[in-house]
């Protein structure tokens, strides 16, 4: 609730005007100096009124809405990564840094039309926000646990069972949500709905994410069953975000094989990366990272 209300206020201050109020003033469709935009900073010109008071909209809500339900995305991430050990002061002033500066600006140079829309002959192509929402809420959440440092007794050996996920039962069920709520940002990604490409797009998207995402499952849960002879259903939910977040980048633009080759690779990538954290005794409690991080860049790059 936190980073909703406060970031909320951060997006429509500051957020959506660095992000999205970009001066196009020679008129090629990309973000002029390629940085971040300097314009409809509290939706100042969204709307305009003629002589006569009636109004023009000139930027559309639904957009800053939109736009809105990502940048809360990237920040909640950093919530896991610090879980137990940030005051509530200091993760408000994150959370509106984050909304209102740090997120935007990435968009800025990406969704933009900023200087990485044209990084490769390509252009920069990430569908539903693998690497703009994710590994920008990721990094941030590794930054803020290294910072933050781990929590008393983590990382010794007699006192690891203390550290165990307390209600399986709520991290299933949590899955569930956030698995659902995927196919809102990626489906939704399309843009629009009204016509018949459209929407087998969005079909399409459907169909990559939910093989990414059981795919991802599947193999953590049998890396890990190979590690430690035992079956984990906390890594195994882990394992179907971990798909979810890998796939979300290229889902508009690959077949359902790909979709499949992406998820198991992305799941290789957590397992490494949650194991190389905790080796380096970094305490993410969630792999905030692992999953959002390390996932994110893995689906840019797919």
């Amino acid at each position: 609730l936190t980073d909703v209300c406060v970031g909320t206020l951060g997006w429509w201050a500051l957020g959506w005007g660095f992000a999205y109020g970009n001066p196009d003033d020679d008129g090629d469709g990309k973000l002029d100096h390629g940085f971040i935009g300097h314009s409809q900073f509290f939706s100042n010109g969204f709307a305009e009124a003629n002589d006569d008071g009636v109004q023009t909209v000139k930027t559309s809500p639904v957009g800053w809405f939109f736009q809105w339900a990502f940048c809360s995305a990237a920040s909640t991430i950093v919530s896991g990564g610090v879980a137990e050990r940030v005051k509530l002061p200091g993760y408000v002033c994150y959370s509106f840094l984050m909304t209102s500066f740090i997120y935007p600006v990435v968009v800025a140079w990406t969704w933009g039309y900023g200087w990485l829309h044209d990084v490769t002959t390509a252009g920069y192509m990430d569908f539903a926000g693998s690497g703009i929402v994710h590994m920008t809420g990721g990094v941030a959440a590794l930054v803020g646990a290294a910072i933050a440092g781990p929590r008393g007794g983590r990382w010794e050996i007699e006192r690891e069972d203390e550290f165990a996920p307390h209600s399986l039962p709520l991290i299933v069920l949590g899955t569930f949500i956030l698995w659902f709520g995927w196919y809102g940002f990626n489906c939704g990604s399309t843009l629009g709905l009204s016509s018949a490409s459209q929407g087998y797009l969005a079909a399409q998207v459907a169909m990559n994410t939910t093989i990414a995402a059981a795919t991802g499952g599947l193999g953590v849960f049998v890396l890990q069953l190979i590690k430690i002879r035992k079956y984990d259903l906390g890594i195994l939910c882990n394992g179907v975000l971990a798909g979810l977040v890998s796939i979300t980048a290229p889902c508009g633009n690959v077949e359902c094989g790909s979709a499949f080759a992406i998820g198991l690779i992305g799941s290789l990538i957590y397992f490494g990366s949650s194991n190389l954290v905790k080796k380096l005794k970094v305490d993410d409690p969630i792999d905030a990272f692992s999953v959002h991080g390390a996932c994110g860049a893995w689906g840019v790059l797919a």
